[in-house]
């Protein structure tokens, strides 16, 4: 096999990893915006929120000790103790919970009615809350994010030497491809989460409920689902899928306050895919990974390189033009 061959493959291969976890990102918009047709620009931030605090649990971080310690002169910053992985993630999860009831119940409930355009302002303010509650809650530090189920399992990172070894002796070459642990780790996650909301949407009173609210509000009033409910039941969601994605990112790059900043990668793989469809978020997410990944193989060399950091914008805006709805999208018609 050609040389260049080789290595397009393990490019696309790369690109298909990491639009996994474009896609887990978008998997929040979706979510939210089906149900309740709002933009959730805090997306990103929940994510960073999410990560923080599995890892403030997680080495027994006080929560505002900076503040505390201003207020009262004190010098604690831990409590002193560790906790588990899995308890960790479980209170996480309830923290996330709480968030989308706070949400719901100060800030959405009483936009009921309102334009889009202030919904999606509603949520450029959560966003930029959120990213001052984190800083005050766990402090402004990168942080290290290792999630260990059992002594020695922890989440594996680095080249995985067994693929390696099976690509160079499949393609006859004196060297295999690079393919990331986490990366396949993060691929497997994201298959079962997509799978278990598949389940949780189409087999259970809860995701029917969530799909009636999301074709008509009013059907679905007038059948008694609670609209508050609903919501909070998909912020909650929301906010696991942003817990996975932030341990995914974070274990990747570190938890730090540029994590935030993947709402915006997350763009592009809605307008591909469609802003309320599931496996839309899926499907763009794995055309931007790979077509960044190989524009960049292909092309970057000759214009300076740099290309991943526009190219899925420049797609999205190609998709726009033709076909403003996405590849999974509803088309959306209005009477006037």
């Amino acid at each position: 096999m050609p040389e260049q061959l080789f290595f397009a493959m393990e490019v696309i291969l790369n690109g298909l990893m990491a639009g996994v976890l474009y896609a887990l990102v978008a998997l929040g918009f979706v979510l939210i915006f089906k149900a309740s047709g709002i933009f959730n620009f805090a997306q990103g931030v929940m994510a960073l929120f999410a990560a923080m605090t599995f890892v403030g649990i997680q080495n027994g971080q006080v929560p505002f000790s900076h503040l505390i310690n201003a207020i009262f002169g004190t010098h604690v910053h831990y409590f002193g103790w560790e906790v588990h992985s899995i308890l960790a993630i479980v209170l996480t999860v309830v923290v996330m919970i709480a968030l989308a009831w706070a949400v719901q119940r100060f800030i959405f409930r009483h936009l009921v009615g309102q334009e889009p355009i202030i919904l999606f302002m509603a949520t450029i303010g959560l966003a930029y809350f959120l990213e001052g509650v984190a800083d005050l809650m766990w402090g402004s530090e990168i942080k290290k994010l290792d999630v260990c189920l059992a002594e020695g399992t922890c989440l594996p990172q680095g080249m995985n030497l067994a693929f390696d070894e099976f690509s160079a002796t499949l393609f006859n070459q004196p060297f295999g491809m690079f393919v990331d642990n986490l990366d396949i780790t993060a691929t497997i996650i994201a298959i079962l989460l997509v799978a278990a909301l598949v389940v949780f949407s189409q087999y259970t009173k809860q995701g029917r409920a969530m799909r009636a609210v999301a074709d008509d509000h009013q059907a679905a009033l007038s059948v008694g689902v609670s609209l508050n409910y609903i919501w909070i039941l998909v912020w909650s969601v929301a906010g696991f899928v942003a817990l996975v994605a932030g341990i995914m990112w974070g274990a990747k790059s570190g938890v730090q306050f540029s994590l935030s900043l993947i709402a915006l990668k997350a763009l592009p793989v809605l307008m591909l895919g469609g802003f309320t469809s599931i496996p839309g978020a899926i499907v763009g997410g794995l055309i931007i990974g790979v077509g960044e990944k190989l524009f960049e193989f292909a092309i970057g060399p000759m214009v300076g390189g740099a290309t991943e950091n526009w190219f899925a914008y420049v797609l999205a805006l190609v998709f726009l033009v033709f076909r403003p709805q996405g590849l999974f999208g509803e088309k959306i018609i209005e009477r006037v």
